[in-house]
C-alpha cells in the first residue's frame, strides 16, 4: 500500500470521495460506506493508489500519444490545464463522432491511450476507443459501469474540485516519474488553477 499523495484533509476538502446515490456491481469494491443520506462514499486509499497506478501507466507514453476527454462542463478546465502541463492532446467539450474512426475527418486522431473524465458522458470516446483497441482509462463514480474501462480512478467525477484535484495530482505524478520535477516537488500551480472559473 502506498502513502497518500497529499494529506487526507486535502482529499476530503475536495469532496473527491463523495459518490452518488446509485452504485453498480462494478464499483462495489471501491465503496467505503454509505452515508445516512444515501450517498455512497468512495475509499480514498483506493483512489490514491489508482491515481499512482494511472500516472505510472501514462508516464510510459509519449504525451503526444495521450488523449484526454471531458464532455461535461466541470471536466473541461481541468482537462485543458492537464494537457498544457504534460503536453498531451485534449478534447474539452463535445467529442465529434468519427474523431478516432474516420480518417477523412479534419481533426482525426490516433492516440495510443485515452483517459475519459466520465465513461457515461464521454460514451462516444469510449465506443471509438474500444472499436480501435485503444486502452481506456477513466474517472469512475459509484454509478459507472466498467465493461469498457481498462484502468480506473474511483472518484466523484461530477464535482468541480474533485475533478480538478485528480488531474492536478496526475500531472504532478507524471512529471515526477519522468524526472521533469523533483520527486518531492510540487507543480508551480495550485489545484484551484485546474477548476472551472465562473
Amino acid at each position: 500500500m502506498s502513502e497518500l499523495l497529499i494529506p487526507l484533509d486535502n482529499y476530503l476538502a475536495s469532496g473527491l470521495h463523495i459518490g452518488t446515490q446509485q452504485k453498480t456491481k462494478d464499483m462495489e469494491r471501491y465503496i467505503f460506506r454509505v452515508r445516512t443520506d444515501g450517498l455512497y462514499v468512495l475509499d480514498i486509499k483506493k483512489t490514491n493508489d489508482k491515481i499512482i497506478a494511472i500516472a505510472n501507466f501514462l508516464a510510459k507514453y509519449d504525451p503526444d500519444d495521450i488523449l484526454v476527454v471531458a464532455t461535461r462542463q466541470y471536466g473541461q478546465a481541468p482537462v485543458k490545464k492537464f494537457g498544457e502541463i504534460i503536453g498531451c492532446k485534449t478534447i474539452p467539450g463535445r467529442f465529434i463522432p468519427g474523431t478516432l474512426t474516420n480518417p477523412n475527418y479534419a481533426k482525426f486522431m490516433e492516440p495510443k491511450v485515452i483517459l475519459v473524465t466520465d465513461p457515461r458522458s464521454d460514451s462516444q470516446a469510449v465506443i471509438e476507443a474500444k472499436k480501435n483497441g485503444i486502452p481506456l482509462l477513466a474517472l469512475c463514480d459509484s454509478e459507472n459501469l466498467l465493461n469498457s474501462v481498462d484502468l480506473l480512478i474511483p472518484v466523484n467525477n461530477k464535482g468541480r474540485k474533485s475533478i480538478a484535484l485528480v488531474y492536478w495530482l496526475l500531472a504532478r505524478e507524471i512529471l515526477r516519474i519522468k524526472g521533469i520535477i523533483g520527486e518531492y516537488e510540487d507543480l508551480d500551480i495550485d489545484p484551484s488553477e485546474f477548476t472551472l472559473k465562473f
